[in-house]
């Protein structure tokens, strides 16, 4: 039994919803900004951060200054409804 399985007291995970990246957001996740440095990823490796509406223009152009955003798309949480996880700025 691991540490999940004792907290949700019945044996099953604890689903978690996927959440804007902004700190301190809790507001539940519309956007998908995908990234990468080039410095340190090779090309073709893409990084995620979630967004909600309200910081979707914020965390772009936060990537967009830093040279690191490649593409911003909706976010669909993936089959099995595991949504993963993305970076707090």
């Amino acid at each position: 039994m691991n540490l999940f399985d004792q907290l949700s007291g019945n044996g099953q995970p604890i689903a978690v919803a996927p959440v804007c990246s902004r700190k301190g957001c809790r507001a539940s996740a519309t956007w998908e900004l995908l990234w990468n440095n080039p410095k340190i990823h090779t090309p073709e490796r893409r990084k995620a951060w979630l967004a909600c509406d309200e910081h979707r223009e914020w965390l772009q152009e936060y990537l967009e200054q830093r040279g690191l955003w490649r593409e911003t798309k909706a976010f669909e949480t993936p089959a099995g409804g595991n949504p993963g996880t993305a970076e707090v700025l």
